[in-house]
């Protein structure tokens, strides 16, 4: 459907980022999922600055956000989209292969939604992701955009 929102899918690994394709694929999610490489695009995407500067699309649908990220970390991606009025109530899932407290504890209080660590085995992993994209991708009603956005 075409008037579904976007996922954002801060991810440094190729692999891992086009399992996550495969997975929302097979789980029928039909929403575009954009691909950051590292948390500087997906705050210039977040933002629509540098390469993605005047366009217009809606507010992702969830930001499924890896913690460890070349240049922009998860920490301080999810710390500016938690400390933007127009991002703030964008749904965003931490998916990380830390299963280290602290990094849960922080990032819940960062405001993460959901953490969520990947599996280690690519079934496993696959079905994880198809798992969150049913919920996040069709079943969940995001925030309603916010006015003028």
């Amino acid at each position: 459907m075409s008037h579904r929102r976007p996922i954002l899918l801060a991810e440094d690994n190729p692999r891992e980022a086009e399992l996550v394709r495969t997975a929302l694929r097979e789980a029928g999610v039909t929403n575009q999922l954009v691909v950051a490489h590292d948390g500087e695009v997906a705050l210039d995407y977040l933002y629509r600055r540098g390469t993605y500067a005047g366009h217009r699309w809606p507010v992702p649908a969830v930001v499924f956000l890896d913690l460890n990220m070349p240049r922009v970390d998860g920490r301080a991606v999810l710390r500016e989209i938690r400390a933007s009025a127009a991002l703030r109530s964008t749904p965003v899932v931490v998916l990380t292969s830390s299963r280290d407290d602290s990094d849960r504890h922080q990032s819940y209080c960062l405001g993460a939604n959901a953490y969520v660590v990947k599996p280690l085995l690519q079934d496993d992993f696959v079905a994880s992701l198809r798992r969150l994209g049913t919920f996040w991708g069709l079943l969940n009603e995001p925030p309603p955009a916010a006015v003028g956005a």
